[in-house]
């Protein structure tokens, strides 16, 4: 169900930003006690397929209406499910909604109906369904052309141009160079501007990280009424049933997972005082264990018996190139791309720079997005309060960043192995890497003690490591290029 507020008009008039949260907080309370009665009359049914509908409403109601900002809900008259599972966060719920706006809903370079049109194009990718489905309704509302919904044969020329850096900005981004960002630019009658260029550009990387977070906290489309995940997500193997969704602990092994817990938190502790005895790792040793890393990421893969999830005819229309997909940075018996040193090219230093300068609205929102993901924490770490949680984020971010082909020549690479067990590593580059291919029971596999808000939160730091990491590639191709 996705209940309708009224115009962007009416909501301006609204007189205070408390008055905006108690209704969000309302829709969302009657979206969420909709699905329950739905719950109730054909079993499970919630904004997740990995998250207890009970879950959300204990963990994300009561922190929507005490801390959302009027400014989370001028992106969509709608609260939908994407909305509902990243609400556990309002904090960086209202940063990401800021920057969604601006990217499909303000003025800018490209019409909203192309915009709309480019999302279909990065969500069809990974065969996401339900960004493919929001996306195409929204073309439509926006005045698209339903011819161009029949494939991309259909679209302009011009949108048919994006279609190899989607690929690229999709799966391998380490491929981008500057001859991509020129043939975009090059005079013609099919030619980009660079300020059209870049809003697409951000776009893609935008939708692309999304449809990691859709597929990673299993939600599910509105009104489905089978309450089945999001699209073609894979059912566990046969002989390997999920627990039950709403069992954090598995069903089974709840002292081994509690034991892990103190397992974590001593291996924090552990590196916390090397870092305060100065026993860090000569830079030598720090690039061996980023080599160590990067090769041994080669044996994180999914299960051989998951299925590969059968391409929908409906999304297929919109991809060239459909067997294209994520091929391991560092490959076995293949010349290994060169590796992405972070402090030649960094976020801070230059991608940042020259966003601001080609598209100054989207860059200060980009910033702010990831830095709230980044930087969120509620010190906690499953049941232990008090917590300081720095080091295991920046070991997940840097992992990220790290099966993408990024190093970071001040981090020892050696704190990711101590820090991000094996199903938690397994999780990470499945949603970071071919999302399509998540399944509950990876979900239920990792951190097994932790509670569902925290798992979200490692997928907002997989949908901002991963986007930053594309955008990180085609900004530097596009400076190589004016250069």
């Amino acid at each position: 169900m996705a209940l309708v507020w009224t115009s962007m008009n009416d909501l301006a008039l609204l007189s205070t930003a408390g008055t905006a949260r108690v209704m969000y907080s309302l829709n969302l309370l009657l979206v969420l006690e909709e699905q329950r009665e739905s719950r109730a009359r054909r079993g499970p049914r919630g904004p997740s397929a990995f998250i207890p509908v009970e879950e959300v409403l204990r963990e994300g109601a009561g922190s929507l209406e005490q801390h959302l900002r009027l400014e989370a809900l001028m992106s969509s008259g709608r609260v939908d499910n994407l909305a509902v599972v990243m609400g556990l966060h309002p904090d960086y719920l209202s940063s990401f909604w800021r920057l969604h706006y601006l990217l499909l809903h303000t003025d800018g370079p490209l019409a909203s109906s192309w915009r709309h049109y480019i999302a279909i194009m990065a969500a069809a990718r990974h065969q996401c369904s339900y960004l493919v489905g929001s996306h195409m309704a929204e073309f439509l509302q926006t005045g698209g052309d339903p011819e161009w919904l029949l494939g991309l044969h259909r679209a302009p020329e011009k949108l048919r141009k994006l279609s190899e850096i989607n690929k690229l900005l999709a799966h391998r981004p380490w491929l981008i160079t500057k001859e991509h960002i020129q043939a975009l630019l090059k005079t013609g009658e099919h030619s980009w501007s660079l300020a059209e260029l870049i809003q697409a550009l951000v776009l893609l990387t935008h939708c692309h990280s999304l449809a990691s977070f859709v597929f990673g906290c299993g939600i599910l489309p509105e009104g489905d009424p089978e309450g089945s995940p999001a699209p073609q997500a894979p059912s566990p193997p046969s002989g390997q049933s999920s627990p039950p969704s709403g069992d954090p602990l598995n069903n089974s092994g709840g002292f081994e997972a509690a034991r892990d817990v103190e397992a974590l938190m001593e291996r924090m502790r552990q590196l916390q005082e090397s870092l305060l005895r100065d026993e860090g790792a000569s830079q030598e040793e720090m690039e061996s264990r980023f080599e160590l890393e990067k090769s041994e990421s080669l044996l994180v893969t999914p299960s051989a018996d998951i299925l590969e999830p059968s391409p929908h005819p409906d999304m297929l229309c919109f991809v060239e190139d459909p067997t294209f997909g994520y091929e391991d940075f560092t490959r076995r018996g293949a010349e290994a791309p060169p590796t992405f040193r972070a402090q030649d090219y960094t976020w801070e230093d230059h991608g940042y720079s020259l966003i601001q300068r080609l598209y100054p609205e989207g860059g200060q929102l980009l910033d702010e997005k990831f830095q709230a993901a980044y930087s969120l924490t509620y010190n906690t770490i499953a049941m232990h309060s008090g917590v300081d949680t720095s080091m295991l984020r920046r070991a997940i971010w840097n992992y990220i960043h790290c099966v993408f082909g990024i190093r970071y020549d001040d981090y020892d690479y050696g704190e990711v192995n101590q820090l991000l067990e094996r199903n938690l590593k397994v999780y990470i580059k499945t949603v970071a890497c071919y999302p399509e291919k998540t399944t509950r029971r990876m979900y239920n596999l990792f951190w097994r003690h932790f509670r569902h808000s925290e798992k979200v939160h490692v997928n907002l730091l997989l949908l901002e490591a991963r986007m930053q990491a594309a955008l990180l590639y085609a900004l530097r191709a596009i400076t190589r290029y004016m250069t």
